[in-house]
């Protein structure tokens, strides 16, 4: 389907002039009137791949289920955004309508043990969509899988590919080894692991081999297949320069952070579900999501070269990444506080009872609230500040044994816990994860507003509002700071019941500590002459 000319919506949207940077790769130039869609844009290779195509001076439309989850990303005015469930044909169709490239980047990994059906779902609704929308191509990014009949992920991977390719649509499936990268999943299992543990029980398997592959590798050979001239259907296998076993991915990895030599001891008896329990415990990616990445491990996860990606699309001139570099580079990001997106970033895995999150604050059977204000003179930038810094290593200003203790148990029953942290220690984006909290809401030195994605029988929001006030005949900052909490039938109330009492150690101490540390700042301001 041809589209000719700048591109706008019958919204009145336009794309902006954007500067089309010079590629690596110069065998192919993106036609300026190709339409693409990023499906997943959420997500940890979405969000980058969003921002390396229109570097590229490409037109992009972006699927979300959510807006309020992009609307903190630095692309966000660029792209057009698509709004719909990837299991509802007329709002995938809407998405696709004058697409001439589909990136598709979904999954439901961790959705429970029928993930396989749901993802298989998803795709032949895309695939019979894309169709009809009359799309060029379909770019599908997956898994390197030597034998995926031994991995429910893996298998349901390349079901996913095939699932996609059963319509009149050219399917050109990339197969991608581990990828590294700052805020990936398997990087943050990695590194986790190997900082906690100096000493690893770990299942016989970690002897299997892998070809990792570093982020902006991934993201260069999407973008290059974006660029071909014709369709292409395929499977490509893409994989960095280095072959090793996870065992030695790890000690890799201690060595690059100049830790101390890691002792690996391999032992018969580890099943997938322990070690999933095991890695939920000491790293942030929690049990639900563990679990198919652990299992996907038994495999084998070596490129074939019969469908190497180098049969189709040059290596980048520089070189691809080595192990060693990709490490350093997403190290280097984490130390800078430069991380573009993270795996948390994607929508958490939430448990059967709770409801969605769009839901009205009259759908729950009743409300209970925790509400303090407090009067300050400190001043709203700094007050502004404070909060903006909460979780993470930050914390969240006192009480912290009993909000470890909350992490602890949410971990221990499969929930996110809190060691998922946030992506920087003083900046947040509207629709990123804070520890077991997702900012919901975020207007400068206004309102941040944080919604509970810990396992709960009910919905749960902590809110915290400025605002300039006169107070006793002053000029004063006042601070709102609630909690909100909808039950789910008996067990919810039960619940509210139980944590009450501890709220007022936790919540109390919280805004008073938020107050203090504003005024730090404030004479830490005013001793610097500012």
């Amino acid at each position: 389907m041809a589209i000719t000319g700048r591109f706008a919506t019958s919204s009145g949207f336009e794309y902006p002039n954007l500067s089309p940077q010079s590629t690596v790769n110069q065998v192919n130039t993106t036609p300026k009137n190709r339409r693409v869609l990023v499906t997943g844009a959420s997500g940890y290779v979405g969000s980058r791949l969003v921002t390396s195509l229109l570097a590229q001076g490409s037109l992009v439309r972006v699927l979300v289920r959510d807006r309020s989850k992009i609307v903190g990303l630095p692309w966000y005015s660029q792209v057009e955004v698509s709004v719909g469930s990837a299991t509802k044909l007329e709002e995938i169709s809407a998405a696709l309508s004058g697409v001439h490239t589909a990136f598709y980047l979904l999954h439901s990994i961790g959705a429970g043990g029928r993930f396989d059906q749901v993802e298989e779902a998803m795709a032949l609704t895309f695939g019979q969509a894309a169709q009809e929308a009359d799309v060029s191509q379909i770019i599908y990014l997956g898994g390197i899988a030597n034998d995926a009949s031994q991995s429910q992920h893996l298998a349901s991977r390349a079901n996913t590919g095939a699932s996609l390719a059963k319509f009149n649509v050219p399917v050109l499936e990339l197969r991608a080894g581990i990828i590294i990268g700052s805020g990936s999943a398997s990087f943050e299992m990695i590194r986790h692991m190997t900082h906690r543990l100096p000493v690893m029980i770990t299942p016989k398997w970690v002897s299997n081999r892998t070809q990792p592959i570093a982020i902006r590798d991934v993201l260069y050979y999407l973008d290059e297949v974006a660029k071909l001239n014709e369709p292409k259907s395929g499977i490509f296998d893409v994989g960095g320069p280095d072959v090793m076993t996870y065992a030695q991915l790890m000690k890799t990895f201690a060595r690059v952070s100049k830790l101390p030599r890691r002792i690996i001891i391999k032992v018969p008896f580890l099943s997938v579900w322990l070690s999933s329990l095991w890695i939920g415990l000491v790293t942030p990616v929690p049990v639900a999501l563990a679990r198919p990445l652990v299992g996907s491990l038994i495999n084998e996860a070596v490129m074939d070269k019969q469908k190497s990606i180098s049969l189709l699309i040059s290596p980048p001139p520089s070189g691809l990444i080595s192990v060693e570099q990709a490490f350093e580079l997403a190290l280097s990001k984490v130390a800078r506080n430069e991380v573009a997106s993270r795996w948390s970033d994607a929508d958490a895995i939430m448990p059967p009872w709770q409801k969605t999150q769009s839901d009205p604050s009259w759908a729950g059977d009743a409300e209970y609230h925790d509400k303090r204000i407090i009067y300050t003179d400190a001043s709203l930038d700094s007050l502004w500040k404070s909060i903006e810094e909460i979780g993470g290593e930050r914390g969240w200003y006192g009480a912290d044994f009993l909000w470890w203790s909350r992490g602890l148990i949410d971990r221990l029953i499969g929930g996110v816990g809190l060691r998922r942290g946030r992506r920087d220690p003083h900046i947040l984006r509207q629709g990123e994860s804070v520890d077991f909290w997702r900012v919901e809401n975020l207007q400068p030195q206004q309102v941040l507003t944080l919604y509970a994605e810990m396992i709960l029988p009910g919905k749960a929001w902590l809110e915290f509002s400025l605002a300039q006030v006169v107070h006793d005949g002053r000029s004063m900052r006042s601070l709102t700071q609630v909690a909100t909490f909808q039950p789910k039938g008996a067990g919810g109330h039960l619940y509210w019941a139980v944590v009450a009492p501890f709220h007022k150690l936790v919540f109390p101490t919280m805004a008073k500590n938020i107050i203090k540390e504003a005024l730090r700042k404030d004479e830490v301001a005013r001793e610097h002459g500012r």
